[in-house]
């Protein structure tokens, strides 16, 4: 999973980066055009023909490199983070009902140790636990309860190993947002205190470029947001998995047993 997760992210680096090349060319090649062309042609009509990628491109670099590229770099690790607990936890899910019939099965026709075998040929933290518990079925009923309970602990944490920096991301990103907001106006009245005039130019360009950041800042948390809820409902269904299974397994013993 570390080396899925380094992988992820350098993708993801090399993806975002291949876009803000793009970007600078793009924006290069508008402005000489834009320049050759000038008293023949209007900006309005170049606005309008901008796509969806065109315009979030132009708006990131309008947004200023040192705070936009901070808030992107958050969304490519929170991203990077995200999918790789994703595939750990669909990877970790199991059939419990199987298990636990198999388990039962294999303890009635072959004892404690052919249902250790089926619990280690079956992958999951449900199975583990499993395994923990039927390994110390001689000491009784009450180890077995313990080993249940102790190595449940141990799996949930795999569970939830990484997840706080996704919740990190998402708080990070927004206030990241707000404070290159408030650079971006400091700026826009040093500007205004320079001029010594009031002009409308000087104060709707600084506040555009200002309130750039903390858009994107929350679009970044809104994307994460998504992610993290499914991450943290995905961790409750397998830990009630898991709570259920061993309370079956706890039953199963016993009757065995008996």
């Amino acid at each position: 999973m570390k080396r899925l997760f380094s992988i992820l992210a350098i993708t993801g680096i090399m993806a975002f980066g291949n876009v803000s090349a793009t970007t600078f060319a793009n924006t290069a090649a508008t402005t000489t055009a834009a320049t050759l062309t000038q008293g023949e042609t209007t900006e309005a009509p170049a606005e309008e023909e901008l796509g969806f990628h065109q315009e979030l491109k132009k708006r990131f670099i309008e947004g200023g490199p040192g705070f936009m590229g901070i808030v992107l770099l958050c969304l490519i690790l929170g991203l990077a983070i995200a999918i790789e607990r994703i595939i750990f936890l669909n990877l970790s899910t199991t059939n419990t009902k199987k298990l636990t019939q198999d388990v039962e099965d294999a303890l009635n026709s072959g004892g404690v140790e052919a249902a250790k075998e089926v619990c280690r040929n079956t992958k999951g933290p449900v199975a583990s636990i499993f395994y923990q518990g039927l390994d110390r079925t001689d000491e009784g009923i009450d180890a077995v309860e313990k080993a249940v309970v102790a190595y449940g602990g141990v799996q949930m944490g795999q569970l939830e190993k990484n997840v706080s920096w996704v919740s990190l991301f998402i708080a990070l990103a927004p206030m990241l947002g707000f404070l290159g907001t408030v650079i971006g106006m400091i700026i826009a009245f040093d500007r205004i205190e320079a001029a010594g005039d009031m002009q409308p130019s000087l104060v709707a360009g600084g506040i555009k470029v200002a309130l750039l950041t903390t858009v994107f800042g929350l679009v970044v948390a809104m994307i994460l947001q998504v992610f993290y809820n499914y991450i943290i409902a995905k961790i409750d269904s397998i830990v009630n998995d898991m709570e259920d299974a061993s309370i079956t397994l706890m039953d199963i013993l016993i009757r065995h047993k008996k």
